[in-house]
C-alpha cells in the first residue's frame, strides 16, 4: 500500500536511489525539500543540472573539475614529479585534508577487480603511463587495502618499476578493508609518511 501521493513516492525513490541514502533517509530529504522555499529547490535543481553539465575529468590526473585542469594540477607550488595514486576522488580529498602531501595526483577510477570483470583497461592505468614518460621521481600507489586495492596495487607496481621511477605504497595503519574515504587525517597522514618501497 502506497502511503504517498505518486510525486512524493516518485521523489522518495529517487533520493533513495543516491548511494548512502537509505529508505527512512530518503523521506527526510523528501519532506524536506517539499517544505523547502521555491526558490531554493529551484536553486538546487540548478545546481544538480549544471554540475552534472559542467564537471569533467581533470585532463592530467582525473579528478572532478570544471575546468580543463583542477585546481591541484594548476598549482606550481606542487610536486609534479610526485604522483599519488588512488581509486577515486574522494581518496583524493581524504588526502587533501591533511594538509602535508605536496605532491600531485592520479585518480583511478576504480580498481581491477576480476570477480566483477574490471581489468586494467577499465581503469586509468594507460594514462598515467603516458604522464610516467615526463620527468617523474616517484609514485605511491595509495589505493584500499581491499584484495582489489592490493591486485591494483601490485599491478601498477610492476607496471611503474622497469621504468626506474621509485614506486611506493602507502603503509599500514589503514585498515584492511577499510575505505580511504572513511579514515581519519593523522592515520591518513602516518600511512603516507610510513609508505614502503615495493
Amino acid at each position: 500500500m502506497e502511503l504517498y501521493s505518486g510525486y512524493i513516492n516518485k521523489l522518495i525513490d529517487e533520493l533513495a536511489s543516491l548511494p548512502g541514502i537509505g529508505e527512512k533517509s530518503a523521506q527526510r530529504l523528501a519532506f524536506y525539500i517539499i517544505n523547502m522555499p521555491r526558490d531554493r529547490v529551484a536553486r538546487l535543481a540548478n545546481t544538480l543540472t549544471e554540475a552534472r553539465d559542467n564537471v569533467r575529468y581533470c585532463r592530467e590526473c582525473f579528478t572532478l573539475t570544471d575546468r580543463e585542469c583542477c585546481p591541484i594540477c594548476e598549482n606550481p607550488h606542487r610536486n609534479h614529479r610526485l604522483i599519488m595514486v588512488v581509486e577515486n576522488p574522494r581518496d583524493l580529498a581524504a588526502y587533501e585534508k591533511t594538509g602535508k602531501y605536496e605532491g600531485v595526483y592520479h585518480v583511478l577510477h576504480g580498481c581491477i577487480s576480476p570477480m566483477l570483470g574490471i581489468g586494467p583497461g577499465d581503469i586509468r592505468l594507460k594514462e598515467l603511463m603516458v604522464r610516467l614518460e615526463s620527468d617523474i621521481e616517484e609514485v605511491i600507489i595509495a589505493t584500499n587495502s581491499s584484495l582489489e586495492g592490493e591486485t591494483t596495487a601490485m599491478y601498477i607496481s610492476k607496471l611503474v618499476k622497469p621504468t626506474g621511477i621509485r614506486v611506493t605504497r602507502i603503509a599500514s595503519g589503514v585498515p584492511v578493508g577499510g575505505d580511504l574515504e572513511n579514515i581519519d587525517e593523522v592515520t591518513l597522514l602516518r600511512a603516507l609518511e610510513g609508505r614502503v618501497e615495493l
